[in-house]
């Protein structure tokens, strides 16, 4: 279960065994495994996930994504674990939950789609207060997990915002 070590002579990061169901869904599915902007690719790739569950209820929306936040910290924190690397910037699972929350009152259609893509990854980027705070004081899945939720619920808070100001 374990993947290649880190190899010191090079800086390089560890690398995901994609044989591993539980690397594969921490690395969204490998989005997280491309070399440049792997929150951004996690993110896109979060989009036709999302796209499935706009069709949910948003009970069962609501549901999914809790689910998939406690999921998360378990998730997160093995493969982190795994890989002897805490928030390896190719584990994406956070950035999936992020932009659920975020769209989880979003309007249908790509505007929105995009609207509340480009908010989360400013926020996400960004980290304003206490995000950036949780991302460096917190450890373990829940770490890695709790300031994308934020990100996700201030980019949440700002596209209703829009949604009631160009609705």
């Amino acid at each position: 279960m374990s993947t290649s070590p880190l190899k010191a002579e090079t800086g390089a990061k560890p690398r995901p065994d994609w044989s591993n169901p539980w690397h594969l869904l921490a690395f969204g599915l490998g989005s997280g495994g491309v070399p440049k902007a792997p929150g951004t690719a996690g993110t896109l790739a979060a989009i036709p996930f999302y796209l499935i569950l706009s069709s949910f209820s948003a009970t069962a929306y609501l549901l999914v994504l809790l689910l998939m936040f406690i999921f998360g910290v378990w998730l997160c924190g093995k493969v982190s674990e795994d890989l002897g690397v805490h928030d390896h910037g190719g584990i994406v699972w956070d950035e999936w939950v992020g932009f659920l929350i975020t769209m989880v009152w979003a309007p249908h259609g790509w505007f929105w789609v995009l609207i509340g893509f480009l908010l989360f990854r400013l926020f996400d980027i960004w980290k304003p207060w206490p995000i950036g705070y949780l991302d460096q004081h917190l450890s373990g899945g829940l770490g890695i997990m709790l300031d994308d939720v934020l990100a996700g619920v201030y980019s949440l808070v700002l596209l209703q915002i829009l949604v009631h100001i160009l609705d």
